[in-house]
């Protein structure tokens, strides 16, 4: 990856890396220089898209969505400037999925 998908790239190692991948059914990661989008597995609140993005206080905005069949997004719930040791802990109380065995 080239080096302005750092940011991306360390959000993904924070959030547990391949085993958040298999833990949470994780899929179609797209990174940019300051965020990280993907598509989560079933869960309680019925979100099914995950956007974390770094914003200029240097912590994280992470936001949860429905995205239709149509393409059209539902905000879920937003959550801002989370500092990165507590990315974890707001996927899995949202969610209600473990990143971990």
């Amino acid at each position: 990856m080239s080096s302005d998908m750092r940011v991306a790239e360390e959000i993904l190692r924070t959030l547990g890396g391949s085993r958040f991948r298999a833990m949470t059914g994780a899929k179609n990661f797209a990174g940019t220089d300051n965020s990280l989008r993907m598509r989560i597995g079933r869960n309680k609140t019925n979100a099914n898209y995950m956007e974390v993005v770094l914003n200029s206080l240097d912590l994280y905005d992470v936001t949860f969505a429905k995205v239709t069949k149509m393409g059209e997004m539902k905000s879920v719930r937003t959550y801002d400037n989370v500092y990165n040791d507590m990315l974890v802990n707001i996927f899995e109380s949202h969610t209600g999925m473990y990143t971990t065995l």
